[in-house]
């Protein structure tokens, strides 16, 4: 029986491709995570596959089958199975918490579906992940051999640790005295004056520090519109018009007493004394 990387050694060019396409970022699929046999996998929707061959990004690669209908995206994700990139399989309970990966289990008839879910059998390009590997054992050694290092290296290594001790300080410093700054201007400038109101919001380096100053003036939400009355001399026909073909009736506002029912209202009377 041949193996998965065998099976997948025969895929032609095309078809290899297009799987290293949906397995990278870049066609955006969504990735779940999933339990086959005890271990750990990544599986997908045929949904999102179908839209990943669809979109613009898919467009650019080169060296793949044509897509512009989702009939035609089924097809080619058809054909692809057959060379064990990935298999159907069905959904199951969490293996732990609702939040724990689901169980999969293969299943026989490999049918692609847009609403089926299918897990991943190839891992894509391992590059990075051999690159990542390297550097991080070059990390390793350059820290374990730092007193080996030459007098010119190490010196640059402390002047730099320096800097970014400098630089975190000086930030931590321009926070403070912002602070101090807003404290003062609040008490005898109301409502008080933020320096550098960008310093701590979600924006650039650049964008942090302008503009230079501004008044703590909160946001106004913005209200409902209020839809405009019809005139009091207006006639039903313009009362509609200007209420967007609803009739509105005003109702005066009725007292408790007024809107009780006559049946259920008490009263008290005096009764004259039967003795005297």
């Amino acid at each position: 029986m041949a193996s998965k990387d065998d099976t997948q050694a025969k895929a032609p060019p095309e078809t290899r491709n297009v799987v290293q396409f949906l397995r990278s970022s870049k066609s955006g699929m969504k990735i779940r995570v999933g339990a086959l046999n005890g271990k750990r996998v990544d599986y997908f929707k045929g949904k999102s596959a179908v839209k990943a061959l669809l979109s613009p990004a898919y467009a650019k690669v080169k060296n793949v089958p044509k897509v512009t209908t989702e009939v035609e995206a089924e097809a080619l994700l058809q054909s692809s199975i057959q060379y064990a990139f990935y298999l159907r399989v069905d959904r199951g309970a969490p293996t732990g918490s609702s939040i724990s990966p689901r169980h999969v289990t293969v299943v026989q008839q490999q049918q692609f579906a847009q609403d089926a879910y299918f897990v991943w059998l190839y891992e894509g390009s391992q590059w990075t992940t051999y690159a990542g590997g390297l550097l991080m054992v070059a990390l390793m050694l350059a820290a374990v051999m730092f007193p080996l290092w030459p007098p010119v290296m190490r010196l640059g290594v402390w002047y730099l640790s320096i800097a970014m001790l400098g630089l975190l300080g000086a930030f931590f410093g321009l926070a403070i005295i912002r602070l101090i700054f807003y404290i003062i201007t609040v008490v005898i400038a109301s409502p008080g004056i933020w320096i550098f109101p960008q310093l701590f919001a979600d924006v650039g380096v650049i964008e942090s520090f302008v503009p230079l100053w501004e008044w703590d003036v909160p946001k106004k939400k913005a209200g409902k519109k209020k839809k405009a009355k019809a005139p009091a001399g207006a006639s039903p026909e313009e009362q509609l018009a200007n209420n967007g073909g609803a009739f509105i009736e005003e109702v005066g506002d009725e007292s408790p007493e007024q809107s009780r029912p006559g049946s259920r209202s008490a009263r008290v009377e005096e009764v004259p004394d039967v003795d005297s």
